[in-house]
Order: structure tokens, then C-alpha cells, then sequence
């Protein structure tokens, strides 16, 4: 059967994906039906692996502007399955990687990045709740009116504004007025998404009266409506905006009403603005900048994630090829012993060595098979590690299938590498962790306005414009005529409203200063400390990395010096063990010395490829501590988050 390297990027003509390797054809019978049901498969299976390969998401609510505002979100299913490249990358058991393969399988697959992904929208939604103000700041004085009787507006009305409790009336008038929201006011985040609020009720009271000189009846029956609605909107600045209109309709049993039923409405415009504390933009917008500058850090985070992922998995692969250099290292010298004991043995039948040297042979045969033996445990185990960071769940077949490595170790001649200052000048504009720290010196700086605006009094401007309307159907009242300008309905009133025929305008200053100011000041104090404090840290942080890249650059140097003398001594004890072999197929040598030789080469041997993986490894340290391991291994921040590497895996040939 044909063999294709990916699902949804493989030839999908079902011939040819079902054409035996004889060349037989199928039969006719298999013709446009079967391929459409085929395709069809494929196809969804195609739109599962679309539908799989999307990154973490969380998808605003659609629905008319009415009630989108209250409807949830829609969070993307958890991704726990495996990609497909895993399975593109298999033969006949086998899974064959390029080290860009194995990063592109951790990066699409490892668990602990798929949990990292999910930082940078939680940052992204809490600059959004930041942009809104946060936790609502509510309105004390927006109900103070809801159940009480319009001054002027039926018998307790009439009562309210003679200054006379009627029994049961609420207390009427304006807006509580600047001193009733000054809690709110000051350093406290603003609400910058504007609310509606509405308050309908419908009442049926009855009061007794035992003097009826007010009301001339002794039960009043008051059956009420009352409608009050109200929309704020917070301002940059500080303080806010709220208009607010009300009615109240009135119909009760009292015969001295002049107006009855009535009506009683007004709209008021109430402002609020900060004069000391809580004033200006930069103070109350400095949550909303903080929250931009996390969600950059977070983007950072996860880059620093990234980076350690991969240059873990770097790691593991250049182990895991070492172990299998190996691994075949120890082969090759179980071959020789094993040479070696059959030529002994050979020997001591036709009499040319004693018989004293075969249990010599035999023990050094058992050596290297154990060797070897321990090798092959190695390269399993090494092969586990990878496979735990290239998978999201178990799979059977990969868990039997052998790791065949497909790049090698490369160490250059020389070493051209900058100045150190010059490394270091790269990894403080690179390295993730300096990012962040960057941004948080800044937040740090923008909260510090809060707790330096905190020294201020409080101090609050307000003002408000207040106009009201009256208006019922007239009665007939015994020496109480009725005027044609309160005659008429919601309509009238709000006529009145509108033409401003009953204003009112107030405005004052509200002040609040402590004396002490103690507590204020030593938070001022605490916070500077603070930030003089991170001013020394990050001077010490640029202190360590200067310190991790010297020996960083150190360990590279030495450790290619390491595999330059391996490399020579291998090449020396292979002459030598030559030697030995002449020498002891002319007579003059001896099987311990052809023993001892083996055993040098075979140490050279795993020598040298300690040597390069100390190589490999000491690089991938060093491209890390310059924040470079992505860009030197072609990954992106973008491919990390959507959790989908975009370069195709093909498999090739194994580098020899």
C-alpha cells in the first residue's frame, strides 16, 4: 500500500491510495460512488483536523445589540489528542526525526505549553475588564426618589413640601448631592462602560387618616406608578456624567385633589468632577495601562516558555543521537569481541596459543555484551523522555515504535563568537525574562501615581441642572380654581421639562483633608523604597547574565577543545590497536595487549561522543542564555501560541 506523509496534504485519488504494489488495478466495480463516499471521509476527516489544529480561543457573544452584552462567551475546547504528524513521520514501526521534526512535535503537543497558551487571552480579557473600570462602582443617590410622592403632586405631596409628615410620605426632593458619592470618588477606577439603569414599580397604599383636615377622607387610597431611569457614564478625568429622568403618576381617593390623577416628572443632569484627589488621566486610567503592559508580559511568558521547551527537546535529541552513536560504538566492539574470541578459539585448536587465553576472550566477550546492553537500556529510556514531551496522550504505536534519528552532531573548526559585550548587548534585547522585567519596572512606575495621588485631599466639584413638571385632570373644588397650565397629562408635565418653566440649579465644593495624613504618606514611602529596590535588582539581573553568558561562551570553548583532543586520541588508539593486531598475526603479540588496545578505542570512541554532546549541549545553554533558541531553531511566537508549526515534516534519508 502507498504510503503518504500527511493526512489532509496527501494525493487523494482513491486509485491510487488503494493500488496494490503488484500494479493490479481494481475492479470496474469500484467507481464514482465508492470515490464520493471515500472523499467525503477524508474530507471530514480533514475539517476535524481543521477544527483540532485551532489554537485556545474565547469568541465574543453574537446576538442583537440588545443582549449580546449579557450573554457568555465561548471558550474553544481543550485540544488532548495527538497532531497527525506524528503518524506521517512512522514506517514499518519506526519513527524517523529530524531534530526541527521533534520541536515542531513539542511544540504542537506538549502539555505544559498547551496550559501556557491560555495566559496571554487571560491577559487579554483583564485589559478588557481594565478598559471597562473594573468592578462596578454603583450609584448611591440613583433610587433615593423610587416610592416617595412628588413634592406638590397629591395629599402627602402637598404635605412633603408644607414641611408636614402626612404618615407614611417619603422624604422628596433634588439629588442627595455631591456628598453622597464622595466614597466613590478619588484614586478608585472609573467606569468607563456606560450602564442604563430602570426602576418601574406599581403601588397600591393605604394610609389612615385620623385628621382629615388634609386629605378629607378617613382612608386614602393611593394607587401609584413610578418610573425612573438613569444612565451614567465615567469619565477619563475622573468623576462622571448622569442623567436622570423620573414620573410618577398619582390617582387617589382624596376629593380636595385640584389634580387628579396626576402626573409629576423631572430630568436632572448631575456631574461630578475631581479638584485634588483622583484627578486627571493619567491617575485613573493607570489600571488600564498597567493591564496593556501584562498583556504584552504575558506574550513574554509564554516566549520564555517556549524557549525552555525548545531547547529542552534540543537537548534530549543531540542525548538521544549521542546514545545512539553509542550504542553503536558498543556494537561495533561486542563484533570485535565476539571476532576476537572465534580467532582465539581458532588458535588454541591448532595449537598456536594456550589454552589459558580463551577465558580471557570469553570475559572480555561478556564485557562488551554488557556494555552494550546497558547502551540499548539508555537509548529507551532516552527515547521515553522524548516521547513525553512529543505527545499529548499515549499512543500504542508510538510507544513501540523505535526513534530513528535522522541529523547529527555538527562541530565547527572554529569558533567565531562576538565579545562578551557584545553577547551581552543581544541577550538584554532578546532574552524573554528581560522583557518582562522591563515591564514591570514600568507598571511599577504607574502605580506608584495612585499612592503619590493619595497625598491629596479630597476634594470634589459638582453641579447639577434640575427641571420638573406637573400636570393632572382637573377637579371641581369649592374656592379652589384649577389652572389650564397644570391641565393635561405625562405630556404637559414633560412640556415643562423641556421648556424649562420650573428650573433649578445648584453646585458647590465638597472637601475632606486629614490632618495627619500618616498613613498615606508612608504607603508614598514603602512604594519608593520599592522602586529603588528594583532599580537595584534589575542592575544585579544584568550582572547574572553577564556572568551566565562568560561562562556559557567558557563552556562552548572547552567543550569543543574536549572534542578536537577526542577526536585525536580516537585516531591515536586505532593506529595503536592496528599495531597490536600486526603484531599478534606475526606471533610477537599477545592477546592482553590486543585486549587493552580494544578497550582504549572503544573508550576514545565514547570519549569523543561525550565530547560532542557536551558540544551540543553547552550551544544550546549558550543560544539560550542570548534569548536566541527560537530564532536559531525557526520557531515563532505565533506557531507556539496557534499550537501548529507551519513547515511541512518530510522524512529523508539518515545522515551518515
Amino acid at each position: 500500500m502507498k504510503l503518504v506523509p500527511t493526512l489532509c496534504g496527501a494525493d487523494f485519488s482513491l486509485r491510487r491510495r488503494l493500488q496494490p504494489a503488484s500494479g493490479h488495478r481494481l475492479k470496474p466495480m469500484l467507481h464514482a460512488k465508492a470515490r464520493a463516499t471515500a472523499t467525503k471521509f477524508v474530507v471530514w476527516l480533514c475539517v476535524c483536523a481543521t477544527l483540532y489544529a485551532q489554537a485556545p480561543s474565547v469568541e465574543r457573544p453574537t446576538g442583537r445589540i440588545w443582549w449580546r452584552p449579557y450573554m457568555p462567551t465561548t471558550i474553544s475546547p481543550a485540544r488532548l489528542t495527538n497532531t497527525q504528524r506524528i503518524h506521517s513521520l512512522m514506517r514499518a514501526g519506526r519513527l524517523y526525526l529530524t531534530l526541527q521534526d521533534a520541536i515542531a512535535l513539542a511544540v504542537e503537543n506538549d502539555l505544559n505549553l498547551e496550559v501556557a497558551r491560555t495566559q496571554p487571552l487571560t491577559a487579554e480579557w483583564a485589559m478588557e475588564r481594565a478598559q471597562a473600570g473594573g468592578a462596578p462602582r454603583g450609584v448611591a443617590c440613583a433610587s433615593t426618589n423610587i416610592g416617595g410622592a412628588t413634592a406638590g403632586l397629591g395629599v402627602l405631596g402637598t404635605a412633603s413640601s408644607a414641611g408636614v409628615s402626612a404618615g407614611g410620605g417619603g422624604s422628596v426632593g433634588g439629588n442627595g448631592g455631591g456628598g453622597v458619592t464622595t466614597s466613590q470618588i478619588g484614586t478608585t477606577a472609573q467606569v468607563m462602560d456606560p450602564f442604563l439603569q430602570n426602576q418601574t414599580s406599581f403601588s397600591h397604599i393605604t394610609y389612615p387618616q385620623a385628621i382629615q383636615a388634609i386629605s378629607g377622607v378617613p382612608t386614602l387610597v393611593d394607587n401609584q406608578r413610578i418610573y425612573s431611569n438613569l444612565i451614567q457614564q465615567g469619565v477619563p478625568t475622573g468623576g462622571f456624567v448622569q442623567l436622570k429622568s423620573y414620573d410618577q403618576f398619582l390617582n387617589e381617593n382624596a376629593p380636595g385633589d385640584n389634580y387628579n390623577p396626576a402626573n409629576g416628572a423631572y430630568l436632572q443632569l448631575t456631574s461630578q468632577i475631581p479638584v485634588f484627589q483622583g484627578r486627571g488621566i493619567a491617575v485613573n486610567t493607570r489600571q488600564i495601562k498597567v493591564a496593556m503592559n501584562n498583556k504584552i508580559s504575558a506574550r513574554d511568558a509564554f516566549r520564555s516558555q517556549l524557549e525552555t521547551l525548545v531547547s529542552s527537546v534540543v537537548t534530549q535529541y543531540w542525548d538521544l543521537v549521542s546514545s545512539g552513536d553509542t550504542l553503536k560504538a558498543r556494537q561495533t566492539a561486542l563484533e570485535i569481541g565476539q571476532k576476537f574470541y572465534s580467532d582465539t578459539k581458532g588458535q588454541i585448536d591448532l595449537g598456536t596459543l594456550a589454552p589459558v587465553e580463551l577465558p580471557r576472550a570469553a570475559a572480555e566477550l561478556a564485557a562488551r555484551q554488557q556494555d552494550l546492553s546497558i547502551a540499548l537500556a539508555t537509548v529507551r529510556q532516552q527515547e521515553a523522555s522524548l516521547k513525553d514531551q512529543m505527545t499529548r496522550n499515549p499512543d500504542p504505536e508510538l510507544d513501540a515504535a523505535e526513534i530513528v534519528t535522522l541529523d547529527r552532531i555538527e562541530v565547527p573548526t572554529d569558533e567565531n563568537l562576538p565579545g562578551l559585550r557584545d553577547l551581552l548587548a543581544r541577550a538584554l534585547a532578546k532574552r524573554p525574562d528581560m522583557a518582562i522585567a522591563k515591564i514591570k519596572d514600568q507598571n511599577s512606575e504607574i502605580s506608584s501615581l495612585g499612592t503619590k495621588d493619595a497625598l491629596l485631599p479630597t476634594g470634589i466639584l459638582y453641579g447639577q441642572v434640575y427641571n420638573r413638571g406637573a400636570a393632572g385632570i382637573p377637579q371641581v373644588v369649592r374656592g379652589e380654581p384649577t389652572s389650564p397650565f397644570f391641565s393635561g397629562g405625562y405630556g404637559t408635565a414633560l412640556g415643562q421639562i423641556f421648556r424649562n418653566d420650573f428650573p433649578t440649579e445648584y453646585g458647590g465644593v465638597y472637601l475632606r483633608a486629614l490632618l495627619g495624613n500618616r498613613q498615606a504618606q508612608a504607603d508614598y514611602g514603602v512604594e519608593q523604597l520599592q522602586l529603588k529596590q528594583d532599580d537595584v535588582s534589575s542592575l544585579r539581573d544584568k550582572n547574572a547574565i553577564l556572568v551566565e553568558i562568560s561562562n556559557e561562551m567558557l563552556a562552548l570553548r572547552q567543550a569543543r577543545s574536549r572534542y578536537v583532543v577526542a577526536s585525536e586520541a580516537l585516531a591515536l588508539q586505532q593506529q595503536l590497536l592496528d599495531a597490536e593486531k600486526n603484531r599478534f598475526s606475526f606471533g610477537t603479540g599477545t592477546t592482553s595487549a590486543i585486549i587493552i588496545a580494544q578497550r582504549a578505542v572503544v573508550t576514545a570512541q565514547t570519549t569523543l561522543i561525550t565530547a560532542r554532546s557536551a558540544y551540543a549541549t553547552a550551544r544550546a545553554k549558550l543560544e539560550k542564555a542570548l534569548g536566541e533558541t527560537l530564532e536559531v531553531n525557526h520557531v515563532s511566537v505565533d506557531e507556539g501560541l496557534n499550537g501548529q508549526v507551519s513547515r511541512e515534516s518530510k522524512i529523508t534519508e539518515p545522515s551518515r
